[in-house]
Formats: structure tokens, sequence, C-alpha cells
């Protein structure tokens, strides 16, 4: 049974800054990454045509809850609240960005790490992903996290689509679930868009009727430093 945690990251982006702002959140933060015995999992730009724009998601691993907690004591041991060695790379993240949205999220049992992601291959240079939020009937994550895993993941695979993360977002009442998929090539992304509205969708739609409320999903590209694009983590 998986034990990671994650911090996941909307990132509104000033102007044409995401290309900085690519390299600021992998190649140059991979040592203060390692300092807070944290994972970069991904970091990905938001197609602008199916979403907000411009736009940067990252996702963070932790090893488990201690290790999350840790990683919070070095970020608030300060009067501001502010790790003082990273003073100088905050006031260049400032110039790229203008703030954001984060989540904490808890990886399913089928949610893979990315230490094997990188090492099976299979995701990784993968063109497209979808990024799913499912709003799921208070108190019911965990039963549509294992429906996905139980129901879910064959069908998904067959038309293109390749599980990379499923989790719920903790810190609410067990009512939200992200999910992300790796779709190889564009034309995996045409044939997924196709099958909505006919099989398999509809038996999947059927079955989870009753928990999940609502659904939105919308497409990302990999940043060119992200593990899911390279298969290890950035270097500083």
């Amino acid at each position: 049974m998986s034990s990671k945690i994650y911090i996941h990251e909307y990132i509104d982006i000033i102007g044409a800054n995401r290309a900085n702002y690519f390299r600021h959140m992998t190649t140059d933060w991979g040592r203060h990454s390692a300092e807070r015995h944290q994972k970069c999992f991904g970091v990905w730009g938001t197609l602008g045509s199916t979403g907000q724009w411009p736009q940067v998601v990252n996702l963070w691993e932790y090893d488990d809850w201690e290790s999350l907690a840790a990683s919070f004591a070095h970020e608030t041991g300060t009067d501001t609240m502010q790790d003082k060695a990273l003073e100088t790379w905050w006031l260049t993240a400032q110039s790229y960005r203008s703030g954001g949205f984060d989540r904490v999220l808890i990886a399913a049992p089928c949610s893979p790490p990315i230490e094997q992601l990188c090492a099976e291959g299979t995701v990784v240079g993968a063109k497209v992903f979808l990024h799913e939020i499912v709003s799921i009937k208070s108190g019911f994550a965990q039963d549509y996290l294992q429906l996905v895993s139980e129901h879910w993941l064959g069908p998904a695979k067959e038309l293109g689509l390749h599980l990379v993360g499923a989790f719920r977002t903790a810190m609410r009442n067990d009512s939200e679930v992200v999910l992300i998929w790796a779709m190889q090539e564009w034309s995996d992304w045409a044939r997924v868009s196709k099958a909505q509205g006919s099989q398999p969708f509809l038996t999947w739609r059927a079955k989870t009727k009753d928990i999940a409320l609502d659904w939105v999903g919308h497409l990302m590209c990999s940043a060119p430093a992200s593990p899911l694009k390279t298969g290890v983590q950035p270097c500083a």
C-alpha cells in the first residue's frame, strides 16, 4: 500500500515567463529539494486552450506524513515563515509568478511513486497528460479510488490512458480526487476524446454515478527537465 504524500500546486505565471519558471522549479530547485527530503514528481504547463493560462502545475513527492511535517518545519522556522537560505530563490520566483493554489494529496494504493514510473519508462516522454479533478460525495473519495483501481485502469489503458497518479485531497471531507493520465501521442488524446459518450466511458460513468458528482479536466505538457520528460530527477 502506498504511503506517499504529495503537494500539488497550481501556479499563476506572469506574462511570458513560463519557460523561466520551468527552469526555476526544476534545475534551479534541485539542491533545495534534496534539503527538504522531497522528490520532483512532475512539472507541467497547462495547455491554455483547455484550462487557465498561463499556468504551471507542480507535484512534489514525500515519503510519508513525517517527511512532509519536517519540510514544513524547515520552511516555517523563522518569523517570516520563509527559509532564509531561499531568499534569493524566492525573489527570482516572484518575478515569474503572481500566486497559486496548493493541495496536500494522499496517494491511492494503485498510484505509482516517481521512481517506479521512471524505472518502468512507460509514461516518460509522453507528449500529453490529462489532469482531472473529480468532486466526490462527502466521505467516498477512497471508494472512488478503489473503483478506479478495480474497474477503470484496464479499460483506460486499452484506450491509451496510462495512470500517472491517483490521489485523494487531504484536509477536506474525503470529497475530492485528483487523477493524472499520460498519453504517448496527440493521436491517443484524439482517440480518447472521440470515445467520450460511448463505451467504455458509459459503463465507467454508470458505475460511479452515485458518488462522482462532477469532474473537470485539462491537458498538460511536461517541462523540459521534469522527471516525466527525462526519466531522472532535476539536478542543481
